[in-house]
């Protein structure tokens, strides 16, 4: 006795000359095998393990010392909390320690972060675009150029830079810690090798032939598909720049024109010095502000971040 129901293999697809055919059969998706599952390293996530723990362990010390007071930092240990919570107390007093100098540390890094690695993000697009899509002379001589700028710490090129600048009267003046700012060659690096994979020629040319120049060309057409590089070097410029430490204290004599890193040092040195008084409490706040809009910064941008580094690792 046949089914009345018929399976899909059952049934016929008829054709034009009147003969059924079976319908051909659907494939069932194939079992992956115990075997084809990627292995475990046991090695691999107990590396992974100790760098996570190196890098959360300063972080977590950090905010737990954030919540106890001068006395406290000494009588109580260091990866937990003391009997005094204090942090409220803490970041009050870090803005309004010395006439609320901190918030003016504050105003002068994103001053620095906002010109200095805007600039260079800026600077770093356009070059990268250019040197990506356009022939001109001497192409090979700018690339040498860049690697070997790449190559160069920015610590050996502060003195020569500070010569330069004090004959130029810029010292002392927050232009002594911008200008430095807006070469960025690892950005410029970084922007060419993205444009290159991620603007297609044709699309430029499709964009000319309808009419485009190249101001044009390159707002509504090249732009939108550099965000993701953009905002990578965006975060490596701005992480440079906010935590830059060295050039300030080159270039900067001034207090009112600190950045954080200079002004927190200054508090962390006030205990060495005769009648200074100890606000280590107040430094561990600070620092932990300090923090908070990078880890901001990165969690926000997280998923252009990780797709502009990404890009042209696959060949397709």
């Amino acid at each position: 006795m046949t089914s009345p129901v018929a399976t899909a293999s059952d049934r016929s697809a008829p054709t034009p000359s009147g003969i059924s055919r079976p319908a051909p059969r659907l494939r069932t998706p194939r079992r992956r095998h115990s075997a084809d599952r990627p292995r475990r390293s046991v090695l691999l996530t107990v590396l992974t393990s100790l760098v996570l723990l190196y890098s959360l362990v300063p972080l977590v010390w950090l905010a737990v010392s954030a919540t106890k007071t001068q006395e406290g930092l000494s009588r109580s240990a260091g990866l937990w909390f003391d009997g005094d919570f204090a942090l409220w107390d803490n970041v009050t007093e870090t803005f309004t320690y010395d006439d609320g100098v901190f918030t003016r540390w504050l105003l002068n890094t994103l001053l620095y972060v906002g010109l200095g690695a805007g600039g260079a993000t800026f600077l770093a697009v356009l070059g990268g675009y250019a040197l990506a899509k356009f022939d001109f002379p001497g192409r090979r001589s700018v690339f040498a150029v860049v690697i070997g700028a790449v190559a160069v710490p920015g610590t050996a090129l502060a003195v020569p830079t500070f010569l330069m600048f004090s004959k130029m009267g810029l010292t002392n003046t927050p232009w002594a810690v911008i200008i430095p700012s807006l070469i960025s060659p690892f950005g410029l690096y970084l922007m060419w090798v993205f444009a290159t994979e991620a603007i297609p020629t044709e699309l430029m040319e499709a964009a000319r032939i309808d009419g485009a120049g190249e101001l044009r060309t390159f707002f509504r057409v090249a732009l939108p598909l550099l965000a993701p590089g953009i905002v990578t070097v965006l975060l490596f410029t701005m992480v440079a720049t906010w935590n830059n430490y060295f050039l300030p204290l080159v270039m900067l004599k001034d207090p009112d024109w600190y950045p954080l890193t200079l002004g927190l040092n200054s508090w962390n040195q006030q205990a060495a010095t005769a009648g200074g008084e100890a606000v280590f409490n107040l430094v561990v706040t600070g620092s932990l502000i300090t923090i908070l809009p990078l880890i901001a910064a990165f969690l926000l941008l997280q998923k252009y971040w990780q797709s502009g580094l990404a890009a042209g690792s696959v060949k397709e």
